[in-house]
């Protein structure tokens, strides 16, 4: 996945990484165990550059060949969301019409044509990764490369699973779900389709944040604002769990009059990722994209940037790496610490909150879901500390939940 604020050269670097050509050497398990075809490119933008770049035409949510080894995938947010509301609305009709109980708001609901709708807020962004998800576990693809321009907030793009599934299981429970199934079965084909899109949800945020599977590179632009967004994001990103792999500092095209700027922002950046090494283990490295003489216009300059992602590196990061420990006490009096990897530009404006069984974590303004240990959800938070490098939050067992012996 590549990712990083507007303007930084998302789309340049996510490009150029997908359009280097395979090794020439071969393994010899290759026709036994790789897929047919090599490098999938998918962009969330449909304002997006790159079919352009490629000289072939868009067919949004259909693969085009650009050569051998490449293909471009661009997804239409807008027909996604029709299409999946035109089958959920079968549903709910169905339900209507099977049951012998007037259901609340469910009519309306079904009513409202997939032609009217210019978006669902939140779900459109879990349509989008969900069909990328699709395409990764395919089998089709030897690499699919994610271009996250285009998205706007590529972190609240990304969290989209995480904060649907709280939201499913806060207004409509599961065990609610089931119950409502089991008195009116006309209930259990609804009951099943919001189960199924709950089940996604998780199985998104399994992947994005799978160290074995999944590379995140975060690429900054070579000006003051990219310099001040650096370590903000690297935060987000930690508190997101997101396997870290690269920060690539682009220099962009034009001449070198900002080259200060863009060393300074690589130095600041370096410099962190260089602490988090020595802190908590391997990390991410640091990349400098050379400046392009000539505008980025075609794929044959950006083969030229010679552009390489990194791969997966197996290594849990910020909350994905999470250990709980019990600290002191025993039995209904244990005090357990969760603690993880965790920047933090400013700690004042760190702020915790709990909703159902999730912690809710505050980091420079972005807030985002993290699914507590079966352990912690029978617990209160009592405590929270941050060393520098870890967040340590304390937990003691809720005595009105909490098994008796």
């Amino acid at each position: 996945m590549v990712l990083g604020p507007g303007g930084s050269g998302v789309s340049v670097v996510a490009a150029g990484g997908a359009a280097e050509r395979p090794s020439a050497r071969r393994d010899s398990r290759d026709t036994v165990t790789r897929a047919a075809r090599h490098t999938l490119l998918i962009t969330v933008d449909r304002h997006s550059p790159v079919a352009s770049w490629a000289g072939v035409y868009r067919a949004p949510g259909e693969p085009v060949a650009v050569s051998k080894y490449l293909h471009l995938l661009t997804l239409d947010r807008l027909a996604l969301t029709e299409r999946t509301w035109s089958a959920f609305v079968d549903i709910l009709g169905e339900t209507v019409r099977r049951s012998k109980v007037g259901l609340p708001g469910v009519g309306t609901v079904a009513g409202i044509d997939a032609a009217e709708l210019t978006a669902l807020p939140g779900v459109d962004d879990f349509l989008l990764l969900r069909r990328i998800r699709d395409e990764a576990v395919s089998g089709e693809w030897q690499r699919i490369v994610v271009d996250c321009s285009g998205c706007g907030d590529p972190f609240a793009f990304l969290r989209a699973g995480a904060v649907l599934t709280q939201a499913l299981n806060r207004f409509w429970p599961r065990h609610r779900r089931l119950a409502a199934a089991a008195e009116r079965p006309a209930m259990a084909t609804l009951t099943a389709a919001v189960d199924a899109i709950d089940r996604d949800c998780a199985d998104i945020t399994e992947l994005i944040t799978d160290p074995h599977s999944v590379a995140t590179h975060l690429v900054l632009g070579g000006d003051d604002r990219s310099r001040r967004l650096a370590l903000p994001m690297l935060a987000e990103a930690d508190v997101m769990g997101l396997p870290l792999a690269s920060v690539m500092i682009n220099e962009g095209t034009g001449s070198a009059a900002e080259e200060d700027v863009v060393s300074a922002t690589f130095d600041e950046v370096a410099a962190s990722l260089a602490r988090r090494a020595a802190e908590s283990g391997p990390t991410a490295t640091t990349v400098r994209v050379a400046r392009s003489a000539e505008t980025i216009d075609r794929f044959a300059r950006l083969r030229k940037l010679g552009i390489s992602l990194a791969g997966p590196h197996g290594e849990p990061q910020g909350s994905a790496a999470a250990v709980v420990t019990p600290v002191e006490g025993s039995g209904a009096e244990t005090v357990y610490e969760m603690s993880w990897p965790q920047r933090l530009p400013d700690p004042d404006a760190l702020a915790l909150g709990r909703s159902g069984d999730d912690l809710l974590v505050t980091v420079s303004g972005f807030r985002h879901p993290i699914r507590l240990p079966s352990v912690l959800r029978r617990c209160t938070v009592v405590d929270a500390g941050w060393d520098g490098a870890r967040l340590a939050i304390r937990f003691v067992p809720d005595p009105s939940v909490w098994p008796k012996r």
